[in-house]
């Protein structure tokens, strides 16, 4: 069995994977009273030593050592997407809870596994995007939560790029199964939409691509061609519990867009929402009969915040309650973008068979200053 997690102590973590992302958790640990790193490891040695020799008290180490080490308590799963979901079940395997990079895996079914076993070991599952606890959505989820846009009706969610090639150096996994917009980028935007309007009970999608192959715009391959195997242009209609409508929509292939990144309409007004990558940027109310847009001020989530205070956040969930950055927001997302390329290819509605709890709202904090924060919503049985 796992130990427990809100214990008052720092909570011990140890990483695998020491690719580029780890720098952005490394900055906010450092931040975080709340969290202890101890350990990393990487499959290049090298890789997790360098960690480790520029971090006060961590150590290097294997993946099986760090698996096996008594004083972690957590694993952060930093590894490529496939890996996700084995690495994951390594740690629960062994006792630990873990958090990882989104996705929760590379499929439903695996991320399934992972749960389950979790649930059997008595151990917590944690999953980015933690973007949702920023001030940005968590301030839009407050607007509504108050009443502001009245009854809320229907969302849009626009993420728009001609192609991560153009910047990308080895832009190949993002044009596989696996790669495409709504796999790369969706989970940030249909976890803010499931915090903003909660769950969703079904979907219909189409999606398309343009070019069947792309040219590599920078680094040492530049002006190497590579095959398109994916849908690179996606759209999708979300049928939320609430009766709420969200359509999204998503391209590697549109040049760009004047469209917030998230808007939600109601019927006494519409929110424009900031990116659902960032934790922060202006929140917006267009009021029914207002002149102009309205800029709301601060009023909810974690402030200064960045990658790593979902695990914070998760330190201080209590027992047996689900963190807000948790396995079940992240399986649910996961399983609708499956089901929006689903749709799209069959040309059929396709019901949801997850739901999750809508996670509660984070009260406007200064995590990384230390001010004690709460947990998440109870888990029912």
């Amino acid at each position: 069995m796992g130990k427990p997690l809100n214990t008052g102590k720092p909570l011990k973590v140890g990483i695998i994977g020491c690719g580029a992302i780890i720098a952005q958790y490394l900055t906010n640990f450092r931040r975080l009273d709340a969290i202890e790193l101890v350990a990393v490891a990487d499959l290049d040695f090298a890789r997790a030593q360098a960690v480790a020799d520029s971090y006060e008290g961590v150590r290097a180490l294997s993946v099986d050592e760090l698996l096996a080490a008594d004083d972690v308590e957590l694993v952060l799963n930093l590894t490529i997407p496939a890996a996700h979901g084995p690495i994951a079940l390594q740690a629960i395997a062994a006792g630990k809870s873990v958090y990882g990079e989104k996705p929760l895996a590379a499929t439903t079914a695996e991320a399934r596994r992972v749960l389950d076993a979790a649930r059997e070991a008595g151990v917590v599952v944690g999953c980015a995007p933690d973007t949702v606890l920023g001030t940005g959505i968590q301030t839009a989820r407050k607007a509504i939560d108050d009443g502001l846009i009245g009854s809320p009706i229907s969302a849009t969610a626009t993420m728009v790029t001609p192609g991560h090639e153009r910047w990308h150096p080895n832009p190949d996994f993002y044009y596989q199964p696996g790669g495409g917009p709504l796999l790369d980028m969706g989970p940030y935007y249909v976890s803010a939409l499931v915090t903003l309007l909660g769950p969703v009970v079904s979907v219909v999608g189409a999606a398309s691509h343009t070019r069947p192959e792309r040219v590599i715009g920078s680094g040492p391959r530049e002006g190497e061609v590579i095959p398109v195997g994916i849908d690179s242009h996606v759209t999708g209609v979300l049928v939320h519990a609430s009766g709420a409508l969200s359509t999204l929509f998503m391209s590697f292939d549109a040049v760009k867009s004047k469209s917030a990144n998230i808007e939600v309409h109601g019927s006494l007004g519409t929110l424009a929402v900031p990116d659902p990558n960032h934790f922060d940027g202006d929140v917006e109310l267009f009021a029914l009969g207002a002149d102009t847009w309205q800029t709301l001020p601060v009023s909810a989530g974690y402030l200064d915040s960045g990658r790593g205070f979902g695990i914070a956040d998760l330190a201080a969930t209590p027992a047996g309650s689900e963190p807000r950055a948790g396995g079940q927001l992240a399986f649910h997302a996961l399983e609708v973008m499956e089901s929006v390329l689903a749709s799209a290819h069959s040309g059929a509605a396709v019901a949801i068979t997850s739901t999750v709890a809508r996670p509660e709202p984070v009260e406007l904090a200064a995590l990384a200053a230390g001010v004690p924060v709460g947990g998440g919503q109870e888990i029912s049985s």
